[in-house]
């Protein structure tokens, strides 16, 4: 509780948690506000907003662009926070054991990170998508598989950090398993730059997703704002709304998601951040 109260004291997260639960209650309702398909043709094309009933115009064969931003915010965050959670498992996981077990499975497990950064995130969400096939949960998978890398280091520092304090060799002393050890003492202490670095994690994986539908690599049977920008980028003189209307949605979703996570930051690292402002 004292938690949530120092968060909505922060401005610029309660800014951001504003936004978000804006984009999120809009992602609710589309398919109140917005019951038709949105790959239905509804209007005449290339109609400006405000025309003919549609709030933000229409594309080139129809479509309600509205209609579009709404369900393309369902598939948007959900790809975002699927492939969060996937890519904290696995880098929780790896970066737990790395840093508790050190020597030997430390070296193996960095080695194993280390090589998955040295090949670019995006390129390789591209190699991923183009071979697994450009489905939801191929997606997701590729996302999760390009993100965790960087979860995983900061979770091997905060276990390096904490393996060797009293409350953890006490632990140890007392003859409590691997297991107990990391998940009732150490992870808890150990959670709140996860959650952080967790929650900008989502901003990225939306970027991601809404490049690779860009490049027509997203779901094809989903409509994303990736999907919408690319396809309007050809008529971008002639109908601007097509493109600039996705564009501030993944704009404004982006923005709020780094604003709660610098919210959260400040929130849970009070002394870091300070210390961090400093230098």
């Amino acid at each position: 509780m004292d938690t949530l109260k120092a968060f909505l004291r922060h401005p610029t997260g309660l800014i951001g948690f504003v936004i978000l639960l804006a984009v999120i209650a809009l992602a609710a309702a589309a398919p109140a506000l917005f019951p038709e398909d949105p790959w239905e043709m509804i209007g005449a094309p290339f109609q400006p907003p405000f025309s003919e009933g549609l709030w933000l115009g229409s594309d080139m064969l129809g479509r309600d662009i509205a209609a579009g931003i709404a369900h393309g915010a369902r598939v948007s965050l959900s790809i975002g926070v699927a492939s969060t959670l996937a890519a904290v498992c696995i880098g929780v996981v790896v970066g737990a054991i790395a840093g508790y077990f050190g020597g030997k499975v430390d070296d193996l497990m960095m080695r194993v990170t280390e090589l998955f950064q040295t090949i670019p995130g995006f390129i390789l969400a591209i190699l991923l998508v183009a071979t697994l096939g450009p489905t939801l949960s191929n997606v997701i998978i590729a996302i999760g598989a390009v993100s965790w890398p960087p979860l995983a280091r900061l979770t091997r520092a905060e276990f390096l950090r904490l393996r060797g304090r009293e409350f953890v060799q006490a632990a140890v002393c007392q003859g409590q398993p691997p297991m107990v050890v990391v998940l009732r003492h150490i992870l808890p202490n150990a959670i709140s730059p996860i959650i952080v670095t967790g929650s900008l994690t989502i901003a990225t994986a939306i970027l991601i997703e809404s490049a690779l539908s860009f490049l027509g690599l997203g779901d094809p049977n989903l409509m994303s704002w990736g999907f919408m920008i690319g396809a309007s980028r050809t008529v971008m003189r002639q109908a601007w709304w097509m493109s600039v209307f996705p564009g501030i949605a993944i704009l404004l979703t982006v923005l709020a998601i780094n604003l709660v996570g610098e919210g959260l930051n400040d929130t849970l690292n009070p002394r870091i951040s300070r210390r961090g402002r400093t230098v």
